[in-house]
């Protein structure tokens, strides 16, 4: 069973956070030969999605994975409420680790390179 955890994530921003995993005797996974991955979505059903970038971290025995997106990424998400979940895979055997929700609190300041509209197309201008 995944653990819980919410993310709280300012649009427009850099964002990252580091998941430590452990086995089932509380020990550190050993993260060699694993890969990961997790996305979020406005909702579970959801077709549109935000990939976040995972890196285990070394050494890779201190079983933690880096989830990460760019100022570009988070200024392109609509503030409000997302869920998302990370996954581990090896041999062919996928495991959800880590699931929760997402609040993407709105920014103010832009960047001229930033994109002037969101993921669904909309405005990010008044």
């Amino acid at each position: 069973m995944a653990a819980t955890l919410d993310l709280s994530i300012d649009q427009g921003a850099d964002y990252s956070i580091i998941a430590t995993l452990t086995d089932q005797n509380d020990a550190l996974l050993d993260l060699n030969g694993y890969a990961a991955r997790a996305e979020m979505r406005k909702h579970y059903s959801s077709t549109t999605k935000t990939i976040f970038t995972c890196a285990a971290q070394t050494p890779l025995t201190n079983g933690e994975i880096k989830m990460s997106l760019t100022y570009l990424q988070t200024a392109l998400l609509v503030p409000g409420r997302y869920v998302y979940d990370l996954e581990i895979v090896a041999n062919s055997v996928v495991t959800r680790v880590l699931e929760g929700v997402v609040v993407v609190r709105p920014g103010v300041t832009r960047e001229t390179d930033t994109p002037t509209t969101d993921i669904y197309g909309t405005s990010l201008t008044p």
